[in-house]
């Protein structure tokens, strides 16, 4: 029977399974040959030219020999001067800590003796008032130069940075920084106008921060800090003002250094709250001291026309 001749049929081989790490074959290759080969390979390569292990002349190993002395000997001076520095060290750590106690004490000694040469003038102040203008006169004048603790209605007012100036997002202070600006702070100047509109406003005494505020005080700044009588206020700066209560928040409120204080609060986020206190307590100043001023010794006479 003829017909076109019939080709064979053509058979696939079933293709090879692939390994599950084919796509891997960097790793596989490091896994299935370890650099310990090549390692050990180095080291007879290094061997047999003579270049491994301890060294074969004389005069090398007693080089070696000399500089492990040597090392040796360096450390065990080393350690034996600590040792006899050490009682030194102690001694002189130990004195130190000693005067800075002793200076420590004495400061606090001649702090004490300044309380009470102060508390002595006071008491001298006050007899010689008493003496000129009477009893009513001598309270008075010590009311009015904040000689003497005071106590009465008045307003509270608390003044404080604006938040981001007293919460970094890095947990640091911001006040000890220069990334913040200097407007979310509240500065000395601001604290002198707050005094002074309250002064204005009928306030009778005013302190900040238990500092009591006279005549001779000063409101001012050093660095980020700001300085009553040359002592350090920390934010927030309360302020306590002895006066008629709702009358002087009314008045300090409605002045030109109340609304100056309200814009900060608008423009700058500085916080300001005031409230209206039935009784509140000053201390007396420290540093009140009459140098020049003389009492007068005339007496006016008072007649009728």
């Amino acid at each position: 029977m003829c017909g076109m001749p019939q080709q064979p049929p053509v058979r696939s081989s079933p293709p090879r399974p692939q390994r599950p790490d084919a796509s891997m074959s960097l790793i596989t290759n490091v896994m299935d040959h370890s650099l310990d080969d090549g390692y050990a390979e180095a080291a007879a390569r290094k061997e047999s030219r003579g270049e491994g292990g301890l060294p074969k002349t004389l005069r090398a190993k007693l080089g070696l020999a000399a500089g492990l002395v040597l090392a040796a000997l360096v450390v065990t001076v080393g350690a034996a001067q600590a040792r006899v520095a050490a009682p030194v060290v102690a001694k002189e750590r130990q004195e130190l800590i000693d005067r800075i106690d002793g200076e420590t004490s004495a400061a606090d000694k001649l702090e004490s003796d300044v309380d009470k040469l102060r508390d002595d003038v006071g008491a001298r102040q006050r007899a010689a008032l008493q003496q000129t203008g009477g009893s009513d006169a001598a309270d008075l004048v010590g009311v009015l130069s904040g000689a003497t603790a005071v106590h009465g209605p008045g307003v509270r007012l608390v003044v404080n940075d604006a938040k981001e100036a007293t919460s970094g997002g890095d947990g640091t202070n911001p006040r000890e920084t220069a990334d913040f600006s200097d407007t979310g702070r509240v500065r000395d100047r601001d604290m002198q106008r707050v005094v002074n509109g309250l002064w204005a406003s009928g306030a009778e005494a005013v302190s900040i921060n238990g500092q009591r505020l006279t005549a001779l005080s000063a409101v001012r700044a050093a660095g980020d800090a700001i300085l009553v009588d040359n002592k350090p206020l920390v934010p927030p700066y309360t302020v306590l003002a002895v006066g008629d209560g709702e009358r002087l928040g009314t008045r300090f409120q409605n002045s030109a250094d109340g609304l100056y204080l309200h814009a900060l609060e608008q423009n700058f986020g500085i916080r300001a709250t005031i409230s209206t206190e039935g009784d509140v307590r000053l201390p007396a100043a420290p540093s009140v001291i009459v140098r020049t001023a003389k009492p007068n010794a005339e007496k006016t006479e008072k007649g009728t026309s």
